[in-house]
């Protein structure tokens, strides 16, 4: 397919992802300074793509992350395997005190004219003491892996995350595996540690081994370092802006062949009009406009990712892998939690143009 990528037709793993697993407390529409009681949701931006390969496409997927030995990653660790991914742990004893600790997330739902807040306990997290070595990447490996990802919150946990990510993308990649990285630009946790020109300096080296990349303009623009173009967008919905950047970042990191993002215009937390676009290979593709009802807005960007890797995967067309990233992360929003709960065949009928007409 014309994507620009040569990827591997066979391998043990079809996608592994490297990253932070973590917890996320949700007390639904009420705030947490009101909560009486909370969901508890496993997520992490990487782990999220490989649980909804394997859980809803059908792939086999792996996760390589930290594990510290305590009820919470019991539980965790449990969740991992419900969803059919394959686990490759750095496992850590946890002093029954003060850690090392599986990060918490703290996010509301929001409602209406109210929107979620979010907000982390990531104090003395497992992950963040990742460093390179930690991992034996021929066995992880072994019998080959087709797609390796990781992302922009990993990077962001500590100075040596970055380096785990660059290992395993040089391992993976020497062993024919296609390269992704989400650039998933979060202000609070690189506020921690040097700010936005930290994270260029940090993510412009991960990217050097890179394939695909996911991220909006913002990421771009914070993440890469990359001035934004002197055309205005019209609305969230424009792509202008995105594409009009797309220059600059292939300037720098020429190898790259797939640039794509999810746009959404937010009427108020529940309502949405979502779409998303991708540049592949020197070409660009737009999904349709469509409104979104949405019940948890957590994880559809991922949900994105996760539909557009399959696409590519399985070589569909161009149009295709951004219509079924773009379907994908739609139902993703109206599931609780971070993670997929929708089948393949919904997935492929809403990326047809499907409704939300009861299927008899």
């Amino acid at each position: 397919m014309s994507y620009g990528l040569t990827i591997r037709p066979d391998g043990a793993n079809d996608f592994v992802s490297l990253g932070a697993l973590i917890h996320r407390l949700d007390p639904g529409v009420i705030p947490f300074r009101k909560a009486t009681e909370c969901q508890i949701h496993v997520s992490g931006g990487e782990f999220n793509c490989a649980a909804n390969l394997a859980d809803c496409f059908g792939l086999n997927t792996g996760v390589v992350s930290a594990m510290s030995e305590y009820p919470i990653g019991d539980l965790i660790a449990e969740r991992v395997k419900a969803m059919g991914v394959r686990a490759y742990y750095k496992r850590f004893k946890h002093n029954g005190v003060n850690g090392p600790n599986m990060a918490a997330v703290y996010s509301d739902r929001g409602l209406g004219v109210r929107a979620p807040i979010v907000f982390y306990n990531r104090s003395n997290e497992a992950a963040a003491l990742l460093k390179a070595g930690d991992f034996d990447w021929n066995h992880i490996f072994a019998g080959g892996t087709r797609w390796f990802h990781s992302g922009g919150i990993f990077a962001a946990l500590s100075a040596t995350t970055s380096d785990v990510i660059i290992e395993g993308m040089k391992a993976a990649k020497n062993q024919g595996a296609t390269v992704s990285f989400d650039l998933n630009y979060r202000a609070k946790l690189w506020s921690l540690w040097g700010g936005e020109s930290k994270a260029a300096e940090v993510i412009n080296r991960i990217v050097e081994n890179v394939d695909v990349l996911v991220g909006n303009e913002e990421d771009l623009q914070l993440g890469l370092g990359i001035p934004g173009p002197e055309v205005e967008a019209k609305s969230k919905l424009d792509p202008s802006v995105f594409f009009g950047m797309i220059d600059s970042v292939t300037k720098r990191h020429p190898q790259i062949k797939v640039v794509a993002t999810t746009l959404r215009e937010v009427h108020s937390t529940n309502r949405h009009t979502w779409s998303a676009v991708a540049w592949m290979n020197g070409k660009t593709y737009a999904a349709p406009n469509c409104e979104l009802d949405v019940y948890d807005r957590i994880g559809g960007g991922d949900g994105f990712a996760a539909g557009l890797f399959y696409g590519m995967l399985t070589g569909e067309s161009p149009e295709e892998c951004v219509k079924l990233g773009w379907g994908h992360g739609a139902l993703l929003t109206t599931f609780p939690g971070d993670t997929t709960m929708a089948t393949v065949d919904q997935v492929k009928a809403f990326a047809k143009g499907g409704s939300a007409r009861i299927q008899r």
